[in-house]
């Protein structure tokens, strides 16, 4: 089965902090050297991105997704209903990856601009590329995975610090989508 991704991001967030150590940062070729790759990994990224966006667009499977959003955490609602298709679900999902992945530069370039940490492109190099290909859309569009099991739509949240605070996860069960149609919670279809 192999290990976890957080364990193994711990493994080479902590191998790479020793690393980083032994790097002259001075040097200035070597700072242009791991600002290149830095650079290098996110074009990548952002190809990985690309491509899996431009394979959902290109199978466009219309089949019907139902599923109960969760309320949001504090809220009295419930949640809420929603109707959708696989192709505008997945659509969804690589925007808000994409989305992600430049929040991620945009506080990089602030930590490393003005800030002045020279540590966290070595690391900000490979966490997010491994990330790219561990994600659930990588392993259906890229690897070609079936989609069942974890891979099942709606994703399941990736247990995180906060995912506590977003009220759990998306039901999709027959049970729970019955409910929401007949208590009339939202139901309006996404395009």
């Amino acid at each position: 089965m192999g290990l976890s991704p957080q364990i193994t991001n711990l493994v080479i967030i902590l191998g790479m902090m020793q690393v980083a150590k032994k790097i002259p940062f001075e040097d200035p070729n070597v700072l242009n050297l791991c600002r290149a790759l830095y650079a290098l990994s996110n074009v990548v990224i952002l190809a990985i991105h690309l491509y899996i966006m431009n394979t959902i667009n290109r199978k466009k499977d219309l089949t019907t997704l139902k599923y109960v959003e969760p309320a949001p955490m504090g809220s009295t609602e419930e949640g809420k209903l929603v109707t959708t298709t696989i192709h505008a679900y997945d659509l969804a999902q690589a925007k808000q990856l994409l989305r992600s992945q430049m929040m991620g530069v945009f506080m990089m370039g602030v930590m490393h601009l003005y800030f002045k940490y020279t540590n966290p492109l070595l690391i900000q190099s490979i966490i997010p590329l491994k990330g790219a290909f561990e994600s659930n859309l990588a392993k259906i569009h890229i690897f070609g995975q079936p989609a069942s099991g974890d891979l099942k739509r709606p994703f399941k949240q990736a247990a995180g610090f906060m995912s506590g605070l977003q009220g759990g996860a998306a039901q999709s069960d027959k049970k729970a989508v019955e409910a929401a149609e007949r208590a009339g919670r939202g139901g309006a279809k996404e395009e």
